[in-house]
C-alpha cells in the first residue's frame, strides 16, 4: 500500500519514506530517493542529511528506444538491512511504468525484489 502512495510522488522524482509509511525501515530513520535522469540513476539519502555522503545508488541505462537495463544497487554499509535497496527498486519499478518502458534486469538484487513481489505489471515490465 505504501509503494502505491508512494508511485504517485516518483513522478515528481522524489519520494520521502517514513518509517510509518514502510515498515521495512528501522530507527525511524527516514530516507529520500530522488531519480537524476541526467546521471541515469536512483540515490536514497537519509532526510535527516547524516550517514555516508554517498548515499545509496541504483544504476540504469537505455538500450532502446523503450527499453531499459536496470544493472546494479549499491547500498553503503551503514544503511545495509534497512529496506534502502527495496525503496530504490520500487522507484525503478514506478519509473518504468510512469514513462511506458520495458526492461532488462542485470542486478541481483533488483531481480530478487521483481520476484519477491510479484505483480502482474511488473511481469509486462520485464525482457526475457
Amino acid at each position: 500500500m505504501a509503494f502505491k502512495v508512494c508511485s504517485r510522488l516518483a513522478a515528481l522524482g522524489w519520494i520521502r519514506h517514513q518509517t510509518s509509511a514502510c515498515g521495512s525501515l528501522s530507527s525511524g530513520c527516514a530516507f529520500m530517493v530522488k531519480h537524476d535522469r541526467q546521471n541515469l540513476r536512483f540515490t536514497a539519502t537519509p532526510s535527516s542529511g547524516v550517514g555516508p555522503p554517498e548515499g545509496a545508488v541504483l544504476l540504469y541505462r537505455f538500450t532502446g528506444e523503450n527499453e531499459v537495463d536496470l544493472m546494479s544497487t549499491f547500498v553503503p554499509e551503514a544503511f545495509r538491512g534497512r529496506g534502502v535497496a527495496a525503496l530504490l527498486s520500487q522507484a525503478a519499478i514506478d519509473f518504468l511504468v510512469e514513462e511506458k518502458l520495458r526492461a532488462h534486469v542485470s542486478c541481483w538484487y533488483v531481480k530478487k525484489y521483481m520476484e519477491e513481489h510479484p505483480d502482474d505489471q511488473c511481469r509486462d515490465l520485464l525482457i526475457s
